[in-house]
């Protein structure tokens, strides 16, 4: 199974995004087909963008992962 993981975008250069996931940052792919920006939340699968997220999906998506930690 993979998971799609929630971030932030911090900063973009050509085709790679440096996602901020809070606790480190990690470098994806970015294509036209998520057109996404430097401040959007974003879902990351196999370092590939695929999919952006308004601030209340992030926000749930967040906490959902939070909670799945500490079982």
């Amino acid at each position: 199974m993979c998971l799609a993981i929630p971030g932030k975008i911090a900063e973009i250069k050509g085709m790679k995004a440096i996602i901020d996931y809070g606790t480190e940052r990690r470098t994806a792919i970015i294509t036209k087909d998520v057109p996404a920006s430097v401040g959007d939340f974003v879902l990351v699968q196999m370092g590939c963008v695929v999919q952006k997220l308004t601030d209340k999906e992030a926000e749930e998506s967040s906490k959902a992962w939070k909670r799945a930690r500490q079982e």
